[in-house]
């Protein structure tokens, strides 16, 4: 598996992840989940960290966070060595409380940190157990989950000190009650949608628009000296829309106003790859093929569900990926 990599810079927010070594617990009860938030306020204060959004699961948690200072790796070292000292100590063990280092994905801010705030939060109805669940039932568990930033974010009354909820509000218009509304409808929504981020994370690194990955890829990475590194050269295939557009073009037979006039598969495709491998959102690609985001949303569900049963299909776009790789 390729290794990650470790970018850090002044004001980089970042999406964190740890789980407990061999996927074991890292909360036996409610009095270590409260110790956990209480040393998790006390280490952003200390690095002078932004908490957006988090979630305890039993086995591992996720951070939403912005570093002002550019010490993701400081405050992660201290934050998790801390804990694990109270942990070891109240639970008579010792060694090793998570699964190697931590993983941190770099985000985009301007363009994702309401959709990776509402993941997170989305995390309690991800499990196995609530696969067969209806959506009014997962629902109501996201309402029952105590620990997590969801309850705080769609209930002024229930608001925690160590949590910066107004950034990730600015994109509903505010930190007002109709953007609590709106953001709680955000959250209704995903659980309908299934919404997934994986396939837009690149180089398992970094999540973002096309302007945000050229300048990570421009500014930070273009001095890196480890280009053994897999995930460097992920992001540095990076392709803009144009060559995307291009591929899509030349496998096809077909220029770009064909292409948007037509409702049929090649229109999905190119839906579908300008999202994952171009890094636009659902807005900017409904502007450039003239349809509204709905219609992208759609698009490239319907694509997914075609692909698993057209042979064809999945080797078309098979060929225009293999041409983006180049």
């Amino acid at each position: 598996m390729a290794r990650p990599l470790r970018i850090q810079y002044s004001g980089a927010v970042y999406h964190v992840t740890c789980r407990g070594n061999e996927r074991k617990e890292i909360f036996k009860d409610d009095r270590d989940r409260k110790t956990f938030l209480e040393i998790l306020a006390k280490s952003s204060n200390i690095y002078n960290i932004k908490i957006f959004s988090y979630i305890l699961m039993e086995n591992h948690f996720h951070l939403l966070i912005e570093t002002p200072l550019g010490n993701l790796g400081e405050f992660m070292r201290h934050f998790n060595i801390t804990y694990t000292g109270y942990y070891n100590r109240r639970h008579n063990r010792v060694g090793h409380l998570y699964q190697g280092r931590y993983k941190s994905i770099l985000v985009d801010k301007e363009s994702y940190l309401s959709v990776l705030s509402r993941y997170i939060h989305l995390n309690p109805v991800r499990i196995k157990a609530m696969e067969r669940k209806t959506d009014e039932e997962k629902i109501q568990h996201l309402r029952n989950y105590r620990w997590s930033s969801l309850p705080s974010y769609i209930n002024k009354g229930e608001r925690e000190q160590f949590v910066d909820y107004a950034i990730v509000l600015e994109e509903y218009g505010g930190d007002n009650d109709r953007s609590r509304l709106a953001y709680k409808k955000g959250i209704y929504d995903d659980i309908s949608d299934k919404l997934e981020i994986r396939d837009k994370i690149i180089g398992q690194s970094i999540i973002g628009g096309e302007e945000f990955i050229k300048w990570v890829k421009e500014e930070l990475l273009e001095r890196q000296k480890d280009r053994e590194c897999p995930s460097l050269r992920e992001i540095q295939r990076y392709k803009a829309k144009e060559k995307i557009i291009e591929a899509i073009e030349k496998e096809s037979g077909k220029g770009l106003e064909e292409i948007k006039r037509e409702k049929g598969n090649i229109r999905q495709i190119a839906m579908d790859l300008l999202y994952r491998t171009g890094g636009l959102k659902g807005a900017e690609i409904g502007e450039l093929m003239g349809v509204d985001y709905s219609t992208v949303s759609q698009g490239r569900k319907r694509l997914r569900e075609k692909i698993e049963k057209d042979r064809k299909l999945k080797q078309l776009v098979n060929r225009i990926e293999r041409r983006l790789s180049k």
